[in-house]
């Protein structure tokens, strides 16, 4: 969200404060979201606001433009745009890089370093998207510069949106017409498009419409209707009316949406219809009640810096834990917010203004664009570099760490080993986790990963058997929880001589009932129906496969299903459990189900090893509230059968009081909901003895 950056909120040479105070106010709801998320769930929908505002000084320079000489020098506007964007843009960038390089864990400086690049080139809407498909990078930590997606998708409105109403424009008048009804009926067209696009995605795609440039264009183009419509209301009770609710559109959509709320889609149109009705209620003459509160000298403050205290908030709430090692109180949290608004202030004085005052007119069209393209490759250049860097650290770790990996006490092994001392209070000597760690990547013998078992195919497998035909068959199935185990499945594999056959879905437990809900976020419909297809598609094959052995895990304490019974979930999981395990095992397949390792994120802060790497005891969790639900123990129960050998390695994260972050100097997490590759490797010989 570019933070008020469509104009300096005149119109036709009038200083809209109501304007200056809507960007004031939609700043204050994104920080304040940021800071306290479970205060102002809905906070975010002040994004909405700011495009709102962006389409309508835009669009309002534009039209006086085309009316006044029929087109648009599309020059000087991009080179405006250039020099009031790109400075304070860049510089925040290289400032986050810098806190990279003196806060973050070096596993981050590569992701900073790939968002940055995406902020520099404004795609980073689309890089968020596309990561947010993908499973594994739907839980990496959020970087340092990941706000920038809404400049993102300002920027490329900025790019496009000249070009339409000049298309338009031209149009009007090789047909005759009126120029501001063709622009009208023009831009109404894409409103309405990209509200049904913008509906439909958030229905089908959650997590991509969030971020995709199509479904936030209307938005923009709500602000440019008002514009166009040049509507100039003359009663002051009417204006009043509409500014109100307006206001309380906008309030209301940010204490009552959550991170469970569709969005953008058609809950979007509360706070989009109260900023029009605000911008629409400033514009007759006469001074609004509301001015008495939003055209104080700290509301007009704020809005005026508001394009860079945006910039510069989320940088430090990201590199804050780090800086402080302790995950920030109120009182942080209120120095972080001084601190941002210090330094936009600051960069508004002597960046933004700089390129923006009463000298612009004058500043050569070739400077207007070259030192903003210098400052993309120079900030491009320093994000390759800080990559680098990064790259260079994890090999560094990687042989820190592969010292100590044939020791007697290393990770698990530490456990009732009497000559290691307490395993739980052994210093880690590589707390970050890198590339080596990642729960994910599959063994080399299982070449290709591709799935096609829904479309018909055979699932994906990997070979540890040499190519021996008479090897033995064994299935691994489930979410990401059930992936997180592969690397000692694979040990076991390669020492037992196995052909493995793998289908695994992230976010989707493999039972026989609906999925309606991951980690407290509703599946669109579309996902539950694909989930569901892939569960029962999947159980039917391996029925037909009649494999030795099924290895099964769920993240079943986060992935709520629904069979429309209204029962305890652990109820509904047995039963759906049941169905497919009794099918299994009348096909004297051996079903292995893996207890879910105690839970992370959700009982700590993800970043306490890193803080505690000297003390790792520090992160312990009581046992009780460490544990998870287990939906397997009462199918495992009511199954009673011998070919039903659950695997339970809890032992090995906890002792009889505590569950830890750490174990015999090695991380046991990878992420807020993942195992450390490393660590379930090491666990793989336990892993064969329950099998026996």
């Amino acid at each position: 969200m570019a933070a008020g950056t469509g104009g300096d909120g005149r119109q036709t040479g009038r200083f809209r404060t109501d304007i200056q105070a809507l960007r004031a106010l939609a700043v204050g709801l994104v920080v304040l979201n940021h800071l306290w998320p479970l205060r102002l769930p809905g906070g975010y929908v002040g994004v909405d606001v700011f495009f709102v505002i962006s389409g309508y000084l835009i669009s309002s320079h534009l039209l006086r433009e085309i009316q006044a000489s029929g087109k648009v020098r599309l020059g000087v506007f991009y080179s405006r745009r250039a020099r009031r964007l790109f400075p304070a843009a860049f510089l925040v960038l290289g400032g986050s890089m810098l806190l990279a390089v003196l806060f973050l864990p070096y596993p981050r400086w590569i992701t900073t370093a790939q968002e940055v690049l995406a902020s520099v080139f404004y795609v980073e809407n689309w890089l968020l998207a596309a990561k947010s498909v993908d499973y594994s990078a739907m839980t990496e930590s959020a970087s340092a510069v990941q706000h920038y997606w809404s400049l993102s998708v300002e920027e490329q409105f900025y790019l496009f949106w000249p070009l339409l109403l000049v298309l338009l424009a031209g149009m009007a008048k090789r047909g005759g017409t009126s120029i501001r009804r063709t622009l009208m009926a023009g831009v109404s067209a894409v409103a309405v498009v990209s509200l049904g696009i913008s509906i439909y995605m958030t229905e089908t795609a959650s997590a991509q419409s969030y971020f995709a440039t199509p479904t936030r264009v209307w938005e923009f183009a709500a602000g440019a209707l008002i514009a166009l419509v040049g509507v100039r209301l003359v009663s002051l009770a009417l204006r009043n009316l509409l500014a109100v609710s307006g206001f309380a559109l906008i309030l209301a959509s940010a204490l009552i949406y959550d991170t469970q709320t569709p969005f953008p889609g058609w809950t979007a149109l509360a706070p989009v219809a109260g900023t029009a009705l605000v911008i629409i209620a400033g514009t007759g003459e006469g001074r609004l009640a509301h001015s008495v509160l939003t055209g104080l000298r700290p509301v007009q403050f704020i809005g005026k810096i508001s394009y860079s205290l945006y910039l510069w908030h989320w940088p430090l709430i990201v590199a804050a834990p780090f800086a402080l090692e302790v995950e920030p109180t109120a009182p942080h949290k209120l120095a972080m917010l001084a601190v941002a608004i210090l330094l936009a202030w600051a960069t508004k004085q002597w960046v933004e203004d700089r390129w923006i005052g009463g000298g612009q007119h004058k500043t050569p069209r070739g400077r207007g664009f070259g030192l903003p393209v210098t400052g993309m490759l120079v900030t491009a250049l320093v994000a390759g570099l800080l990559a680098g860097a990064g790259v260079l650290k994890e090999r560094q770790a990687v042989e820190l760490a592969a010292a100590g990996i044939d020791g007697p006490c290393y990770g698990p092994a530490a456990i009732g080993n009497r000559n290691c001392g307490d395993p739980f209070t052994v210093p880690v000597a590589v707390p970050h986790m890198g590339p080596e760690n990642e729960y994910w990547h599959m063994p080399e013998e299982c070449g290709e990963p591709k799935d096609l078992l829904v479309e018909g195919g055979e699932p994906p497998s990997c070979d540890f058997s040499g190519g021996d035909p008479e090897a033995d068959v064994v299935w691994v199935v489930g979410d990401s929880h059930a992936q997180q185990w592969m690397p000692a499945v694979a040990e076991v594999a390669r020492e037992r001589g196995w052909l493995v056959k793998w289908t695994l879905r992230g976010a989707c437990p493999f039972v026989d009932v609906p999925a309606v809900s991951f980690n407290g976020a509703d599946l669109a419909q579309t996902e539950r129906e694909s989930c569901a297809h892939w569960s029962r598609v999947a159980a039917e094959a391996i029925e037909e496969d009649r494999p030795e052995m099924v290895f099964l895990s769920t993240f079943g304490d986060q992935e709520v299903i629904d069979d429309g019974t209204g029962r305890a979930q652990s109820e509904q999981y047995t039963d759906g459990l049941v169905r497919d395990w009794q099918r299994w095992v009348n096909a004297e397949i051996t079903v292995v189900p893996i207890t879910d390792p105690p839970l992370n994120g959700i009982v700590r802060s993800p970043e306490c090893l890193v803080f505690n790497a000297e003390d790792p005891a520090a992160c312990a969790v009581p046992r009780e509230q460490a544990l998870g639900m287990d939906p397997f123990a009462p199918a495992v129960a009511r199954i009673d059968s011998p070919l039903v050998k659950p695997v339970d390695l809890t032992d090995y994260f906890c002792d009889r009081q505590n569950c830890f972050s750490a174990v015999g100097g090695v991380g046991v997490y990878f992420d807020a909901n993942h195992l450390n590759a490393k660590y379930v490797e090491a666990l793989s010989g336990h892993l064969a003895e329950l099998l026996d």
